[in-house]
Formats: structure tokens, C-alpha cells, sequence
């Protein structure tokens, strides 16, 4: 980033520690935790992206809506009155 000088200005920082005087290597293994749960929370993201929905019992081959359709000659006229 640049203002309106040319000269480059640091971003804002990610991580502000608010209490405490935690060690470098302390504060390199919280970054290190929250950096590995945001890498496994945006590949769950993708996975379930990815995955295909979920395909409805009414569109299955193998539960069709009313049972199977009568077969042979006027077939089509039972179809529509069972009785």
C-alpha cells in the first residue's frame, strides 16, 4: 500500500495481542493454531462446496411417486382411472 507520497505504508496488523508479554515463541505457536483452524474451516468450505446436493427420494428410479405404471393394451386408460 501507498499514500498519497508514494511512500509505503505497512498493512494493519492481523493479530494485536491486548494482555500479557507473551515470549516470540509463544506468539508464534497462537498464530500457528489460528492460522491451522482457518486452513481446516476454508477446506471444510471447499469440500462442502464441492460435494454434489443431495438427490431427492422423489427423483429416485427405485421409489417412483404412486408405484409402477400398469402394463399391456389400454394400459394408458388405467393409468389414469385405477378403479
Amino acid at each position: 500500500m501507498s499514500d498519497a507520497s508514494g511512500e509505503r505504508q505497512s498493512p494493519a496488523p492481523f493479530l494485536r495481542l491486548v494482555r500479557g508479554n507473551p515470549t516470540p515463541e509463544e506468539a508464534a505457536a497462537l498464530v500457528a493454531v489460528l492460522t491451522a483452524r482457518a486452513r481446516a474451516v476454508q477446506a471444510a468450505r471447499d469440500a462442502e462446496a464441492a460435494a454434489p446436493a443431495p438427490r431427492s427420494a422423489w427423483r429416485a428410479p427405485s421409489h417412483p411417486a404412486g408405484g409402477h405404471p400398469p402394463r399391456g393394451a389400454g394400459a394408458w386408460r388405467r393409468s389414469f382411472h385405477p378403479g
